[in-house]
């Protein structure tokens, strides 16, 4: 697990430039999967075939980063935010385009504001002299990214930028190596552009046609001091989601089949369950697109997810622990029985019951 994750956070990523993250994942799964093929967006989807129901287990690619919008006269270049930045935590880092260039995200001195709404102050420096030997490295529309770099603090917790959601990744990819049959159809999804708008997992879908979703994703830890007030501990084992705001996920997904929450217990891996106040739009862009016309089957959607505590997005940790158990869990859930019941409904299609 851990090689699988250090492979992929080492790899840059941004939104809508992730083809470097799906080089990567596709030689890792490439012999453990009945079919794999990427969409016009960049969604790479690795299908292991069962003659079952068809589950989506869904993680995103792409990382949050910096897009170059002018560069002025003394080679500085200004940039705008690709996702959800945090201003505060970005300051004076290290960042690295896509070609190799490095830079140093600063902000102007007079009137400095730590507020993350304010971007227009915010430029790299690159080293160079002037606006033509700025644009003679980089483009404007190129994005950087908060340079890799993962390390290993003590309990086995890895810290690196792209934590969110690398880390959903390598879950899913030890899951699909894990997964060598199941009754049910299992389409593992490495989603494009979900820091800005969840555009890959709604194009996946509608492509896919799923009747249980499974988003694996990060979450706030709460045991960090003045942290997020959640139940969230890190190190504790995978988080499952139970609700937000937005969505409530189906409780049989959650609770997963009885067998499978007795191998649960079994392993050696907690569960924690997380519900939040706020509206979380991964499970919410998932689940309502899994639930969008009266002629399709009833969707069943759930999220899982693992603590971490982050320095703004700059730096997450995640125990790799943590990982394996996500890893355990997605194979129970993958397994779910492929029994149903179905009554007629509009246009010749079946609503299903389980």
């Amino acid at each position: 697990m851990k090689d699988t994750l250090l492979r992929l956070l080492n790899a840059y990523g941004a939104a809508g430039c992730e083809g470097n993250v799906t080089d990567v994942l596709a030689s890792m799964v490439a012999p453990h999967c009945d079919e794999m093929r990427t969409d016009a967006l960049g969604n790479l989807i690795c299908i292991k075939k069962g003659a079952g129901r068809k589950v989506m287990v869904c993680a995103h690619m792409d990382h949050i980063g910096f897009v170059v919008t002018d560069a002025d006269e003394k080679g500085f270049l200004r940039v705008g935010s690709v996702g959800g930045i945090r201003k505060s935590a970005s300051i004076n880092r290290r960042v690295v385009f896509e070609n190799g260039v490095n830079g140093v995200l600063s902000n102007e001195l007079d009137d400095f504001s730590a507020d993350d709404r304010k971007m227009e102050n915010l430029f790299i420096d690159i080293g160079a002299a002037s606006r033509d030997e700025a644009l003679s490295s980089v483009s404007i529309g190129d994005v950087a990214v908060y340079a890799p770099g993962a390390f290993e603090l003590l309990n086995g917790v890895v810290a690196a930028p792209a934590m969110d959601d690398r880390a959903g990744c390598a879950v899913a990819v030890e899951a699909l190596k894990a997964l060598t049959d199941s009754a049910n159809e299992v389409a593992f999804v490495f989603s494009a552009q979900e820091e800005v708008g969840l555009r890959g997992a709604k194009a996946a879908a509608y492509s896919i046609d799923p009747e249980i979703g499974i988003s694996i994703d990060v979450t706030p830890s709460g045991d960090t001091p003045k942290g997020p007030k959640t139940a969230v501990k890190l190190g504790a084992g995978p988080c499952v989601k139970v609700r937000d705001s937005s969505l409530v996920c189906s409780p049989k997904v959650v609770r997963g089949p009885p067998r499978h929450r007795r191998a649960a217990r079994g392993a050696d891996h907690g569960r924690q369950r997380r519900g939040r106040d706020a509206a979380d739009p991964r499970g919410r862009a998932r689940g309502h697109d899994l639930d969008r016309l009266p002629l399709c089957a009833l969707r069943v959607r759930g999220g899982l997810a693992a603590g971490l505590r982050t320095g703004g997005r700059a730096s997450g940790r995640i125990p790799a622990q943590s990982a394996r158990g996500m890893t355990g869990i997605i194979h129970f859930e993958s397994h779910m029985p492929p029994k149903i019941q179905t009554y007629p409904c509009q246009r010749g299609k079946n609503r299903v019951y389980w």
